[in-house]
């Protein structure tokens, strides 16, 4: 728990949720970016056509999200984890500032919920803003080994660990006993600078990667089979605890303090493996100024925040009206809710 309080700068905070959450109206301390969160290119002006048509902002790309800020107010924002992302690609759209024009769609998934987000490049190069997206999620998405837990993985060919871009091992521990079944299976321990995996030498196949990112503990703990280490993970991750016996107790210990140690180093300096040189995806400079015109300032009441919300709802049936329902929660008759949505989520939003 304290590596993760590191992660996040001393915060009370159990798990990251940056790469996995989307988030609307976020405060400065969430919009702040976290150890190991680059921010690697902020695109400005861009319009949210979707949720906020006809104001300007700026989208903050780093190699855990993408962050939409609005000019006329920091408090109007949204975060989006790239774990979220289903879809990117180009439509044609509306905008109040740039008229008819292509514009990126994001087709996300969080809970149960679909949402689906446009943004307009308000400079004259529209396919820029696609290509930048599109090359940080590749690369997020061929590295989720460094982030994710991973059982019966292809990260094993001929008993040795296949190494990600990043990835150093430190040691190689034979003699491993993993004790998720009864009797027991003998295996063999890699200790890295991002992971620890194990594997089992009767079938490689059967194997469990667990990246320090998603670890909650690592101790010594006794069991049926004597002393073993434990490791326990995250609730992201499933909440799994995984059991390994080493012997002789001059090995656990050794394999305890290092696995220790590196899980410690991990939260001071964590590595996320997301690689990507935005700079080849750049449109020169002149092609990046807008000209600037007076623009209509028009006073209007305050949107309200459940609304804003379903103005992202990637659903067909958006703009017409569901059938009254009795809602035994509210003791009032509601419009029937989206399939999947519950009064309990929609109050959450306020």
């Amino acid at each position: 728990m304290e590596v993760l309080q590191e992660l996040f700068g001393g915060s009370k905070i159990t798990e990251m949720w940056q790469d996995r959450e989307i988030r609307f109206d976020t405060s400065n301390t969430e919009q702040r970016c976290i150890r190991g969160e680059v921010l690697l290119e902020i695109l400005d002006p861009v319009e949210d056509t979707k949720g906020n048509n006809g104001e300007q902002g700026s989208l903050h790309i780093t190699n855990l999200r993408l962050l939409w800020v609005s000019k006329k107010s920091k408090r109007t924002n949204i975060s989006i984890g790239f774990s979220c992302v289903t879809s990117i690609t180009t439509k044609a759209a509306s905008s109040r500032l740039k008229g008819e024009t292509q514009a990126l769609y994001l087709q996300t998934k969080y809970h149960s919920q679909r949402f689906e987000f446009v943004f307009t490049n308000l400079t004259k190069s529209t396919n820029q803003l696609l290509n930048i997206v599109q090359a940080v999620f590749k690369a997020y998405d061929n590295s989720r080994l460094y982030r994710d837990l991973k059982l019966r993985g292809a990260f094993i060919q001929d008993r040795e660990l296949k190494l990600l871009p990043l990835e150093q091992t430190y040691s190689r521990v034979n003699g491993v006993w993993n004790l998720s079944s009864e009797q027991g299976n003998l295996g063999t321990f890699f200790i890295s600078n991002v992971r620890v995996v194990w594997y089992s030498n009767l079938a490689d196949s059967f194997n469990v990667s667990i990246p320090y990112l998603q670890m909650r503990s690592v101790r010594v703990r006794a069991s049926k089979f004597g002393e073993a280490l434990v490791i326990e993970t995250t609730p992201g991750s499933g909440s799994y605890t995984l059991g390994f016996k080493v012997d002789p107790k001059e090995t656990l210990d050794y394999v305890h303090k290092e696995i220790s140690s590196l899980f410690e180093t991990f939260g001071k300096q964590p590595i996320f493996g997301v690689e990507c040189d935005v700079s080849a995806h750049l449109a020169p400079l002149a092609s990046m100024t807008i000209q600037s015109e007076e623009e209509d300032v028009v006073v209007v009441d305050p949107v309200d925040k459940g609304d804003l919300l379903a103005a992202y709802y990637a659903d067909s049936s958006q703009g017409t009206d569901r059938e009254p329902v009795y809602c035994p929660e509210l003791g009032l008759a509601v419009e029937q809710l989206r399939e999947g949505t519950s009064v309990e989520q929609l109050w959450s939003v306020l």
